[in-house]
């Protein structure tokens, strides 16, 4: 057991951030209690394989021949429990820095909105680079004790008891790494037995690359001995074969890998010696969103060469498509001396992306084949993703597009429906992949731009996520079929006429109604004329055949805050009542203040179906003034 010196004691006051993660700490009812333990091994896994990587090019470290561990002991009459590990160890200021702030963003999203939303903070523990501070649930006192690796610096300690302050001062450790002795609270003496700890190891840290020591005093002779044994199994999973390895075996190293409370929904196991040798375990989470504020700060898979931790988030492995993979990736085709940023740059990486890629497209086509409900729920998650690469990979396009599934006007609500089976059921005469955008299923069902189509039993696509109008600027056709949007103002439809119902404007009416249109609108439109598509809507708009951005108009105003509406053109139905009943006000009172009300209201609509309008709200005040005209005087 180290010991601190009673010399050069320095009180130092936390960042606001920590005092006010420890007063959450402190004061929450918190469930789950025993991952302090996962976080603080986690933390020292990391410090682990980086003095790890830190020898492989430099010798001259402290204890270099140490075995990289970690070991827990335990006081139950103390009620004491020490982590310590061999690895990189602090100094002074890393101590201050690592352990007396919170550099993370993250951790101030979550502080600013853990207490009004009830955030659960077994789901936000560890992601924001606060795990440390998790100890503070069961801990009366935190004495942390550090010796650098570096031959220069000297052992400090840091101690806390998670008030608004905590104490650094020099040490007497001469052996490197970190050792944190925690004095229990009284409610938590639980984790001052080994039969706990054990089960906790077991539960959260099996796969921990390094050996966990329980070490536990037991009498002999008459004399106390420590008794070590390893309680981890630190099995490299992705090195085993794939038939040896049980189903429950893959969850539980995904849940300790990501901290994820969810089975995966989808596991790959590749094990090849070429093009490049590769141990690879990927997995395809159960959700985009795992918990309340979950999203990860970083993503990228774990790169090991000889089981030798490289890079903890390589961004270089898989096409950024496929960030929302988990798994770690393990070749022995990459020296051990190698640096991260040569990792990079080495030529056996680009292999190694391309067989990952290639695998991973492969095992979802071959979920979506055997098991369609599931790929259907990883389609509902991860779907926007694919359409990304779609949009993004050239070279991956023809293979990602088979992954494609869409809503329709042919299908259920909660049916889905690929490009093949779109192709397959088109009519003899149709030449195009009809698509219509919007902004979610249920209101683009109700789009005006379906009228023919329905009328004429043609199916029609629905695209709805934001990231569609980029995918479709992209993916041009799909065996030998253009891909159209509904909204064309020149678009080219089977040689069939939509049904029209009830009394047309006459022409001299109509060309009436639409000079009021044109000049109530103004510069907002780029024409008005009639609709030869419209059954039971009054109006749509369409874009002009020259408007080549028309697609990413959507995206556009939810990224650009001097977002402008396109300018395009509007259709009027002369057969539908409003129109008329418009028509009509315009002839016989046209100073009547409804016409020009209506124009805009139907306007306004037309945008708001095509999920462009740039303000809804203002549209209260004017439904206001109509409903009150509609309604009767009492």
């Amino acid at each position: 057991m180290t010991q601190t010196t009673a010399q050069a004691t320095e009180s130092l006051e936390y960042r606001t951030e920590v005092r006010q993660l420890l007063d959450i700490l402190a004061h929450s009812l918190y469930t789950e209690r025993e991952i302090f333990l996962r976080e603080l091994i986690s933390n020292s896994s990391d410090a682990l394989n980086r003095i790890q990587f830190e020898m492989l090019t430099n010798a001259d470290v402290v204890d270099h021949d140490a075995e990289l561990a970690i070991a827990l002991r335990f006081d139950k009459e103390a009620k004491t429990l020490t982590i310590s590990d061999s690895g990189v160890g602090m100094n002074r200021e890393e101590l201050v820095q690592n352990l007396g702030t919170i550099a993370h963003s993250g951790a101030r999203n979550f502080l600013a909105g853990a207490k009004e939303k009830g955030a659960a903070l077994d789901e936000v523990i560890g992601q924001f680079g606060v795990g440390f501070y998790s100890v503070f649930m069961v801990a009366q006192e935190v004495t942390v004790t550090s010796r650098s690796y570096r031959p220069e610096d000297q052992a400090w300690a840091w101690r806390s008891t998670g008030e608004s302050s905590y104490e650094l001062l020099p040490a007497d450790k001469s052996s490197r790494g970190t050792e944190i002795l925690i004095k229990l609270k009284e409610d938590a003496d639980e984790f001052a037995g080994g039969w706990r700890l054990e089960q906790i190891v077991k539960k959260h840290s099996d796969y921990v690359s390094f050996p966990i020591y329980l070490v536990e005093e037991e009498e002999k002779e008459g004399e106390e001995e420590e008794k070590r044994r390893v309680i981890n199994r630190r099995v490299a999973l992705w090195r085993q074969p794939a038939q040896g390895v049980e189903a429950e075996q893959y969850n539980e190293f995904y849940k300790q890998l990501t901290f994820d409370a969810e089975d995966p929904q989808l596991h790959i196991h590749l094990i090849t010696d070429a093009p490049v040798n590769l141990r690879t375990l990927l997995f395809v989470p159960s959700r985009r969103d795992r918990g309340h504020l979950s999203a990860r700060s970083e993503y990228g898979l774990r790169l090991y060469s000889r089981k030798i931790l490289i890079q903890n988030h390589n961004k270089d492995l898989l096409p950024e498509y496929f960030r929302f993979v988990e798994g770690v990736v393990d070749s022995e085709d990459l020296p051990l001396n190698v640096s991260r940023e040569m990792v990079q740059s080495n030529p056996n990486l680009r292999q190694i992306r391309r067989a990952l890629s290639n695998r991973i497209i492969r095992e979802l086509k071959t979920l979506a084949e055997n098991d369609t409900e599931k790929y259907n729920r990883l389609w509902q998650e991860f779907g926007v993703f694919i359409k990304e690469g779609v949009a993004s990979d050239p070279s991956s396009q023809d293979s990602l597009v088979e992954l494609l599934r869409f809503h329709s006007s042919k299908s259920a609500p909660e049916a889905w429906v690929t490009l093949s089976q779109y192709v397959e059921r088109m009519a003899g005469e149709q030449e195009q992949i009809y698509y219509v955008l919007g902004q979610d299923v249920k209101s683009v069902a109700h789009s005006p731009h379906l009228d023919y189509f329905r009328a004429n039993d043609i199916e029609v696509l629905y695209l709805v996520d934001p990231i569609d109008g980029y995918m479709t600027a992209m993916l041009r056709e799909f065996k030998g079929k253009k891909l159209q949007n509904v909204d064309d103002a020149g678009l080219k439809l089977p040689e069939k006429e939509a049904e029209t119902k009830g009394e047309t404007v006459p022409q001299p009416d109509f060309d009436a109604l639409v000079g009021r249109v044109k000049g109530v609108l103004g510069e907002r439109i780029s024409d008005v004329r009639e609709s030869r598509q419209l059954v039971n809507n009054p109006c749509r708009l369409v874009s002009p055949e020259n408007e080549f951005d028309r697609d990413l108009q959507r995206i556009r105003r939810l990224m650009e805050q001097d977002y402008q509406t396109p300018v395009k053109i509007l259709e009027l139905n002369r057969s539908h009542p409003l129109v008329r009943n418009l028509s009509g006000l315009v002839q016989n009172d046209r100073d009547n203040r409804l016409i020009d009300a209506t124009i805009e209201q139907l306007f306004a609509n037309a945008l708001l179906v095509e999920g462009i309008h740039p303000n809804p709200v203002e549209m209260v005040e004017r439904m206001q003034m109509l409903m009150e005209a509609a309604l009767p005087a009492a």
